[in-house]
């Protein structure tokens, strides 16, 4: 898979379209989007323009209780195939942004594909996971408890506007924060698979590291890390439970590199990232059972951007005599 998978947070980008939807329901082709807020940002955070609207489903809107939207208030608003254009140029050439964004995407892209239409976004960013990244310390990472750390006013909870506004709060000081540790933003490529019953799946939306297990790397498995040499593209890079940095921000790492993830230590394996000196289970016991070397997430982040270059798996030539026969039985 060729997709880039994770940006430096240092790294310019086009800019952000924080979006929040509040739905009848969790199924995206069942369920229906009710209300949804769009804000457009450049690439410092700051807003550019906004879309806000309820919907008329022409469904019943499920749990009032969350939301506090009945069928009658939203009996004479618009449908989605009515604001999916002026959605659409809103998200145009920006990283779509949402918390637990594989949710909001989703319903977004259901909708869209009801109406007819299609949304121009190529990456999306949960601010879930960034923060996780961020080591900020706190009980948990819901919106309402990252507005009070970032000191972002929230007024109005489940509501599509208020909650795009506050996300758009927390998305600037977190996005200063990344930079400041040298985090990558954990940007995520997406494409649209239509299932022959009709159902929209985002593949790229499942946990990067059971996607990255099953990516075959473009490059011949050179062997084991040697210590004080730098990696070489096509290692296989094993992670265990010890590490200070997310799983999910070193496997990026590990495919911008060239480098092949690993979910299991065994005989082929390269290197294991390991902040533990002498692990008692684990990957980090595996690996110091069968030999192979490990390294703490800082070392391993200091080299990986070193990597030279491996043999790629296109270019190998067997060695064997050019012209030769070989049999297959």
């Amino acid at each position: 898979m060729d997709a880039v998978w994770g940006r430096p947070a240092r790294e310019p980008g086009a800019g952000w379209a924080v979006v929040d939807v509040e739905t009848s329901g969790f199924r995206p082709g069942q369920a229906r989007v009710l209300s949804i807020a769009a804000l457009a940002l450049d690439a410092d955070g700051r807003i550019e323009r906004s879309v806000s609207s309820l919907l008329n489903p022409g469904t019943d809107p499920g749990p009032t209780h969350v939301h506090g939207l009945t069928a009658e208030m939203l009996a004479g608003q618009p449908q989605f195939a009515e604001v999916v254009g002026e959605v659409a140029e809103l998200l145009a050439g920006r990283t779509l942004v949402a918390h637990n964004v594989a949710f909001d995407y989703t319903f977004l892209a259901a909708e869209a594909e009801m109406a007819g239409a299609e949304l121009p976004v190529d990456a999306v960013m949960c601010t879930v996971e960034l923060s996780r990244r961020l080591d900020l310390g706190l009980e948990n990472l819901r919106l309402e408890t990252l507005a009070r750390h970032w000191r972002v006013t929230q007024t109005r909870a489940h509501d599509a506007l208020d909650d795009a506004r506050v996300l758009a709060g927390v998305l600037v000081p977190s996005l200063e924060r990344a930079r400041e540790r040298d985090v990558w933003l954990p940007v995520r490529p997406v494409t649209r698979r239509m299932w022959p019953n009709g159902r929209i799946t985002h593949e790229e939306l499942r946990p990067l590291k059971a996607l990255a297990s099953r990516m075959p790397c473009r490059y011949l498995n050179p062997g084991r890390y040697q210590r004080g040499r730098p990696l070489v593209q096509g290692m296989r890079v094993a992670l265990s439970a010890e590490c200070t940095r997310t799983h999910e921000e070193l496997v990026e790492r590990i495919l911008h590199a060239g480098l092949a993830y690993s979910d299991v230590v065994d005989t082929h394996t390269s290197l294991v990232v390991c902040n533990a000196d002498a692990p008692e289970q684990g990957k980090g016991y595996q690996a110091r059972e069968l030999g192979v070397p490990t390294v703490s997430d800082e070392q391993f982040l200091a080299c990986v951007d070193r990597v030279v270059g491996g043999t790629g798996i296109e270019d190998f030539v067997d060695p064997g005599s050019t012209g030769a026969q070989i049999s297959l039985f």
